[in-house]
């Protein structure tokens, strides 16, 4: 036990002056408009899947794609809330 006497934490960690925030805000932005094209093209193929299904005649399983474009939009809706959660949460813990 005597060896944890001697470990200094300010021996660990950045020296200096620590400000991720032009960083982290800019790879939050790259972030949400990668999740935002990622919705879009999700709901671009349930758009199509919904399309061939009314161009082949299959009027019955409409819930299926229905269903898939409430999980496109579930997962636009939470991936584009992360960012300003992020935001709200975690920098106010760094500066």
């Amino acid at each position: 036990m005597s060896f944890l006497a001697d470990i200094n934490p300010d021996d660990f960690g950045p020296k200096g002056s620590f400000d991720p925030n032009p960083e982290v805000g800019e790879l939050l932005g790259y972030l949400t408009w990668m999740v935002t094209a990622a919705s879009v093209a999700g709901l671009i193929v349930v758009g199509v899947q919904m399309a061939m299904q009314l161009r082949r005649g299959e009027m019955g399983e409409g819930a299926t794609y229905f269903r898939g474009g409430f999980f496109a939009i579930g997962a636009c809706v939470l991936g584009l809330s992360a960012g300003p959660l992020v935001n709200f949460v975690v920098l106010p813990v760094l500066n």
